[in-house]
This record gives structure tokens, C-alpha cells and sequence, in this order.
């Protein structure tokens, strides 16, 4: 499998520390135990404030899934991000299960002083076209990809929705506008009774970084399409928005 894995790196890496993280996450795939169709290994490495972060994308069965550890060093990132990597595949073998809360979470990057790294504009913004799936379907995927929170369209209510990683029960559904819960579920989510605040850009930006909130979902105030607001792991941030 080691020669279907690709690797994206930051400069300065050389073709040894290359090669062995593309054996590493290979042999994660194809440990003992896995038992199941891995595809599209993708690895990334990227330098991020006091230190590494490690990230991996793959198709297993048909399903896309996402692991990523950030650390102090490479040799420690690879480490963590290949054992998420195994776990994460047998998670989504099976049937889905709620993850525990709060459970574990990267740190966000801080400064030389221990400071949050903030760099209040967005440096990325992403406009995929929102699928169409129950707020169970959403939370499944977004435990699949290590997100904290995940943008759909909610079928029940035929507006943009979000779940999110939160407690009590480590799992929350909000949307563009208030609506009563969408009939009976088996599944731990609670649900928001507000709507998203209707924001611009720049309000939205103003609010994630005078509340240093991890993330913020708010709607277009013109469109009343649903957007994600939210920190990377280099501090800076990235935005979410359906395609109109």
C-alpha cells in the first residue's frame, strides 16, 4: 500500500523523513486487526506555532475519514496520528457509536509566552455544496473527519444546520432558524433553540475573536445560508459556506 500514500510537506523535510511517514501511516492502514478496504492515503505536514501538526485523509469502505495531531516534534506527531489512524478505521467499520465527552482534544497554538495566536482575517475559506442528511448522518461524519463541528442542510426543516462537539452529552444541532426537535431519536444530540445570529463577515470575525470562541455558526444576512467560522490550527481562521 506504501507506494499509494502521498505526502504534502513543509520545505525543509527531507526524503528520508518523507519516506518514513508514508511507511508509518501505511502500516497503521494495514495493521493486524484493521480488516477492511483502505484507499487514498493522503498525509500532511505542516509547521504550526511550537511545533507539528500531522494530518491524514483516507477512504475506508467509501467513507472519507480525518485523523490530525499536532505536537511538539514530527517523530511524536507521527506516533499519535498513526495510532488515531487505526483507531479511526476500526471506528468506522463498525456501527456508529457516540464518542465519549469531553474526551481528547488537541491544544489551539499558543505564542512564545503561552498567549492564544491570533490573527483575526480569514486565510481560507471553503463553498462546498451542503449535503442533505439527518442531524445523526452529520454527527457520524464529523466524528469520521476529527471535526468539532460540521455544516449540512437539515432535510426536516430545509435549512443549513450544524452539529457540534459540546457538552452535556457531547453533541448539539443548531440551525439558520429556531425549530423544534425533529422527531424521535435514539441518538444523544441536544438541540439549540435559537436561530444563528445573522452576521457579515467582519462581524462574525469580531465576534469569534472577542469571545475566543474555538468556532462560530452564523447565517448570511442576505441569503440566510449557513457559515462556520473557525480556528485553525496555525490560529488563523478559516470559513465555511454553502455554495449558493
Amino acid at each position: 500500500m506504501g507506494e499509494l500514500v502521498t505526502v504534502r510537506a513543509f520545505e525543509g523535510l527531507t526524503g528520508e523523513v518523507l519516506t518514513e511517514a508514508r511507511a508509518r501511516v501505511a502500516a497503521a492502514a494495514a495493521a493486524p486487526g484493521v480488516g477492511t478496504l483502505v484507499e487514498g492515503l493522503r498525509i500532511r505536514l505542516a509547521a504550526v506555532a511550537g511545533g507539528v501538526l500531522a494530518q491524514v485523509n483516507a477512504e475506508v469502505d467509501g467513507r472519507r475519514i480525518r485523523v490530525q495531531e499536532a505536537t511538539a516534534g514530527l517523530g511524536d506527531s507521527l506516533d499519535r496520528v498513526s495510532d488515531a489512524l487505526r483507531t479511526r478505521i476500526r471506528a468506522v467499520s463498525e456501527a456508529w457509536a457516540p464518542l465519549p465527552w469531553p474526551g481528547h482534544r488537541t491544544a489551539a497554538p499558543t505564542g512564545p509566552g503561552g498567549e492564544p495566536v491570533r490573527e483575526p482575517w480569514v486565510v481560507r475559506r471553503k463553498e462546498p455544496s451542503l449535503v442533505w442528511c439527518s442531524p445523526e448522518a452529520a454527527a457520524r461524519t464529523m466524528d469520521a473527519m476529527d471535526y468539532d463541528i460540521h455544516l449540512f442542510t437539515d432535510p426536516a426543516t430545509e435549512t443549513d444546520a450544524v452539529v457540534y462537539r459540546v457538552g452535556p452529552t457531547g453533541y448539539r444541532l443548531a440551525r439558520t432558524v429556531p425549530a423544534g426537535p425533529a422527531g424521535r431519536r435514539t441518538s444523544p444530540i441536544t438541540l439549540s433553540p435559537y436561530g444563528a445570529p445573522r452576521l457579515t463577515e467582519a462581524q462574525a470575525v469580531d465576534r469569534l475573536a472577542g469571545a475566543e470562541l474555538p468556532f462560530l455558526f452564523f447565517a448570511h444576512p442576505a441569503s440566510g445560508r449557513g457559515r462556520v467560522l473557525y480556528r485553525r490550527f496555525d490560529g488563523r481562521l478559516g470559513l465555511i459556506a454553502g455554495h449558493t
